[in-house]
């Protein structure tokens, strides 16, 4: 696919206006039954532009506002190589029931319009359609995975519930509220998680569906509504202030994302480190940290780093995050 055939000087969205708005008093939406208008346009697009695989992942910013990003290839996970300077960036506003977008690359070339409806892009150029992406809902492999034999299951809403963590909460449906730690500790293992972060469109940065696992309650790997953004270390994905993903792999807000993730303890000798912590993690299903090097505990981390086991920590930051289906197999 040629690049300047892909990338939208004009990308004009028609959307259904019939939906019905559900407003929100602080702008925090938990439930996707209860949303606005602009929640039906957000999320991810794939198709095919000039005979080439192509995705797009458009962003909800609030007040009809949009951020809209294409990827060569597919999307991330599914295609895209991965090198962030052949992402197209654009932004859109909604006007009149029409939301426009204008796409430009660093070097200033322009190209194809498109227009959307019934959640499908269309996309000209000189008059004639050469391509259509359809919007898509991903769902993680491991999503609803099943704890093996002999795994220690700390969450499922039903048997197991709130009152194996310290602090824990459960939500009216059923879901562990953030800000818990486990009562039972572990050494190596292996740990599944689903997480699902609130739609919160104008908020941004950190304050945006922010929370985050702590592996021994000491290495944070950042739980946050990233979808569509950079993939540093403090976005979904990252194991903060130690490393960025190799892909984010990040879905839209409220939808319901996996990590499983293994990981290996600091090893210590006579009161001192001899060895660091490592974490693999799979992001949805994606590899995105393969043995990671964990030298250092989170700043914010409850734990120093030792020898002694260490629980499974949710953090609190203020944001409504919910978990279900954890289970830990405890490697010791």
């Amino acid at each position: 696919m040629k690049r300047k055939t892909f990338i939208i000087l004009s990308l004009i969205t028609i959307f259904n206006h019939s939906l019905i708005s559900a407003p929100s008093k602080n702008g925090t939406y938990t439930d996707p039954a209860n949303v606005d208008v602009d929640y039906a346009i957000q999320g991810e697009y794939r198709g095919e532009v000039e005979g080439g695989d192509t995705g797009a992942q458009i962003i909800a910013l609030g007040d009809g506002k949009f951020d809209v990003v294409g990827y060569p290839g597919g999307l991330p996970g599914d295609g895209w190589d991965g090198n962030k300077e052949n992402r197209i960036r654009g932004k859109g506003e909604t006007k009149d029931g029409v939301t426009s977008f204008t796409m430009v690359t660093k070097s200033g070339e322009v190209g194809s319009k498109a227009s959307i409806k019934d959640g499908v892009i269309t996309v000209m150029k000189d008059g004639e359609k050469i391509g259509s992406l359809k919007r898509i809902v991903r769902e993680s492999p491991t999503l609803g995975a099943k704890a093996p034999e002999g795994a220690v299951i700390l969450f499922d809403g039903k048997k197991h519930g709130a009152d194996l963590w310290k602090g824990g909460r459960a939500s009216e449906d059923g879901l562990l509220m953030e800000g818990c730690t486990s009562k039972q500790t572990f050494s190596d293992f292996k740990i599944h998680i689903e997480f699902r972060t609130p739609y919160k469109p104008k908020a941004r940065g950190q304050g945006r569906g922010n929370s985050g696992f702590y592996a021994h309650g000491r290495y944070e790997v950042q739980v946050l509504d990233s979808f569509a953004l950079e993939g540093h270390h403090n976005e979904c994905g990252g194991i903060y202030s130690t490393k960025a993903p190799l892909v984010n792999m990040c879905f839209p807000p409220l939808t319901w994302q996996t990590y499983d993730i293994d990981f290996i303890a600091a090893k210590f000798k006579d009161g001192k480190k001899v060895a660091n912590a490592t974490m693999t993690v799979r992001h949805n299903g994606v590899l995105i940290h393969d043995k990671t090097v964990c030298d250092h505990a989170t700043t914010a981390s409850p734990m120093r780093e030792g020898p002694q086991p260490g629980p499974v920590f949710f953090q609190n930051h203020g944001n409504p995050v919910r978990y279900r289906n954890i289970w830990v197999v405890d490697k010791k």
